[in-house]
């Protein structure tokens, strides 16, 4: 029952607005509003109203001698005020007759206006015309004055009451509803807002935030609902109807301007809605081909698959650009000065803040055709050696051998040099080289073939191509030999340089053969060899000092 009480208590208010912003009364059968008078009336270049009150009767158009359209309509608004009374009442009669090329309205011999041809209606004759005035004076005139009278102003007072009752039933409503949601949202009774286990709001912070905006929507139905009641209170009374309707203006004027604005905008809003769905579709089209290109789905002579995402983007950014320009003019206020003062300062800071990153763009871009390095290739850029983790268009992030990632600008990466392991060793193998001295009382060829067993027992170590062997340098109390061997997997290269090491002193201790890096020098006589002592002979000796004697200059030693 409530709910229907509340539901016929805003109908009510809204049909009295409604029939406020229609003209608060029926407009008297033989008055014409100014909106269809205008679309009766000829076209001119100038007219003017005759008014009964706030209603337009009709419009004038012609000049009589050296009066115009509006000093007509004046001077005939004026005798309507004094002659309105007498012409509802009945006391006076309104006459027409013809005179020359004119019709005349006259009161008691004294003429109210004059019809002229230009002030016919479309489709009637002059002497129509004349009549129909006549007809919409004397209806208009006996509105006016019965409007006035004792019995419509008590009408109008009861309608006015009544008004008064239906707003204060529906603000006891209102109170007593606005009181339960107070209630519902009571800190009490509301929980905590959270995020998985973060609680943005607490229950009291929540509840006084809803119960606040509940406040606000009652304070703001108040206003509205008072806004209304005033307009359609004052549209009850002849006296201040002209009042209710400017009031009901200031509200009504904006919103009509608004809604004209909105309407004139809804090409601009469908070419806009077209634009962007077939941007949107179409980036998608172009995210599957270079997608199906990044997997070997697709392959073209020429274009590496790894080429693909950056192209993509490259693609995506001129798509969404040419959209913008094609976009730019159909949004709101693009021709403005204040649009275009405001899109002239975005572009100078971003112009100014970007150099920077539009520079590590160029780079990646260049860096990408140029194929330096892939995904998951071992690398040397500068002093940073690692695996690349991530290549943008921005930066390159590597992890080195430590397990430290680090991101390098592609600025930075351009400008310095790069070394890859890994872009050969697929396919040529990757040489790994280490060096040791040995004396030159060892036989090289003994060495060679010591090094190269070495290397083909180390792990990731290729059988083919065979390791080689270099002699680099002869120094003054060694031999430098460099071992070189083939592997195809550099992301080890770590391990494998370790375990080469290893090797390398495993065969060389078993051989007998020191190595005499690094630089060692020794008198053998007497001193034991370098060679680890669980690795020697069991019937090794250290050998001892000989001192041979030796006769001098003046006698015997």
């Amino acid at each position: 029952m409530p709910n229907r009480l509340l539901a016929l208590l805003l109908l009510t208010v809204t049909l009295g607005a409604a029939e406020s912003l229609a003209g608060q009364r029926p407009a008297p059968a033989g008055a014409t509003t100014a909106a269809a008078i205008d679309t009766l009336a000829p076209a001119a270049p100038l007219s003017s109203p005759v008014l009964m009150g706030s209603d337009t009767l009709f419009l004038l158009y012609g000049h009589l001698g050296p009066f115009g359209p509006v000093e007509r309509a004046t001077a005939v608004n004026a005798r309507l005020i004094h002659w309105r009374l007498g012409l509802a009442r009945g006391t006076d009669s309104l006459h027409v007759a013809a005179i020359d090329e004119r019709h005349e309205l006259s009161i008691e011999d004294q003429v109210l206006m004059t019809v002229l041809d230009a002030d016919t209606l479309p489709g009637m004759t002059r002497a129509a015309t004349a009549a129909e005035f006549a007809r919409r004076i004397r209806l208009a005139s006996a509105s006016a004055v019965q409007a006035v009278s004792v019995k419509a102003v008590t009408i109008d007072a009861l309608y006015a009451l009544a008004t008064t009752v239906v707003l204060v039933l529906i603000l006891v409503l209102m109170r007593l509803v606005f009181r339960r949601l107070y209630a519902a949202f009571h800190p009490t009774r509301v929980q905590p807002l959270r995020l998985q286990r973060f609680e943005l709001l607490s229950a009291h912070q929540l509840g006084a935030g809803i119960t606040a905006l509940v406040r606000a929507v009652r304070v703001l139905l108040t206003l509205v609902l008072c806004y209304f009641y005033i307009s359609l209170v004052l549209s009850f009374f002849p006296w201040t109807a002209s009042l209710s309707r400017q009031i009901i203006g200031y509200v009504v004027t904006p919103l009509e301007a608004v809604g004209a604005s909105v309407v004139a905008y809804l090409p601009n809003i469908f070419f806009i809605l077209v634009i962007v769905v077939v941007t949107r579709y179409l980036l998608k089209a172009i995210h599957l081909v270079f997608r199906a290109i990044g997997s070997g789905a697709i392959a073209w002579d020429g274009f590496n698959r790894e080429w693909a995402d950056t192209t993509y983007n490259i693609v995506r950014f001129l798509v969404i650009a040419f959209a913008g320009v094609v976009l730019w003019p159909k949004l709101p206020g693009s021709g403005s000065d204040a649009f275009k003062g405001a899109s002239i300062f975005v572009g100078v800071l971003f112009s100014l803040g970007s150099t920077s990153a539009i520079g590590n763009i160029v780079a990646g871009v260049v860096l990408t055709y140029t194929q330096a390095f892939r995904i998951g290739d071992r690398v040397t850029i500068g002093e940073t050696t690692g695996d690349v983790m991530e290549k943008t268009l921005l930066i390159t992030r590597i992890r080195t051998i430590k397990n430290v990632a680090i991101t390098i600008p592609n600025g930075t990466v351009l400008s310095t040099q790069v070394i890859n392991y890994s872009s050969l060793a697929r396919s040529d193998g990757l040489i790994l080289n280490t060096t040791v001295t040995i004396g030159y009382d060892a036989p090289w060829a003994q060495v060679h073939q010591l090094l190269i067993d070495a290397a083909l027992a180390t792990g990731n170590i290729l059988a083919e191509p065979k390791p080689f062997v270099l002699q680099t340098s002869l120094d003054d109390f060694f031999v430098s030999y460099q071992i070189n061997a083939y592997t195809n997997d550099a992301s080890v290269m770590a391990v494998t340089y370790s375990d080469l090491h290893r090797q390398i002193q495993d065969q060389f201790n078993a051989a007998g053969v020191e190595i005499m890096s690094p630089h060692y020098a020794s008198l053998r006589d007497g001193n034991q060899v370098t060679i680890p002592p669980d690795q020697l002979p069991k019937e090794y000796v250290a050998p001892t000092f000989v001192v041979e004697p030796r006769s001098g200059r003046g006698g015997s030693a």
